[in-house]
């Protein structure tokens, strides 16, 4: 997508994001809304940083296989929930 002139860029559009993925903008926003997708939020704009797809791709290369963003998913809430519980749990 960069030419040898610009320089690499590190955050896209949602627009753009969804370009490179081959999904519908519409995929992106509800993956972002689940929490599924990593996005930085400026007002009421969202941009995909840069280096998640290229984290994203190489996930997907060195599995060999299919990637699964609902598993994905999943891992995430139950870490955010259990460093939740964790720091509840320290706040004597």
């Amino acid at each position: 997508m960069n030419t040898a002139d610009e320089p690499k860029k590190l955050f896209y559009t949602v627009a753009e994001a969804s370009r490179l993925l081959r999904v519908t903008p519409s995929t992106i926003y509800r993956s972002i809304q689940e929490d599924a997708f990593p996005a930085v939020r400026l007002r009421t704009r969202y941009v995909v940083p840069a280096a998640a797809i290229d984290q994203l791709i190489a996930r997907v290369v060195e599995s060999g296989g299919v990637l699964d963003i609902a598993e994905m998913t999943r891992q995430r809430r139950e870490e955010k929930e259990f460093e939740q519980r964790q720091r509840r749990g320290n706040s004597w």
